[in-house]
């Protein structure tokens, strides 16, 4: 492995794992007032293109590592839109 494909690989575990936290913290308290879907839902657009932009470009690391971000900031938009609060 090249030093920029080690690189890039890493770059993309840890935008991969950086959702775990707060996804760990909503699924254990239900609680997401203060959770923005708005953030969520953009991040989750822009790991889908990159998603897309891996396959186009046949970059394994890029599609596996965007490609469970994608799911993982899916869960979270889930969990916000289950736990949240009615305010009406």
């Amino acid at each position: 492995m090249e030093f920029e494909e080690i690189i890039g690989t890493l770059a993309g575990i840890f935008t991969t794992v950086a959702a775990l936290p707060q996804i760990i913290k909503a699924w254990k308290s239900r609680k997401v007032d203060d959770v923005s879907p708005k953030m969520f839902f953009i991040i989750t657009i822009g790991v889908l293109l990159w998603t897309l932009y891996g396959i186009l470009k046949s970059d394994l690391p890029i599609i596996i590592t965007n490609g469970i971000s994608a799911l993982l900031n899916i869960l979270m938009l889930f969990l916000i839109f289950r736990y949240r609060k009615n305010t009406a």
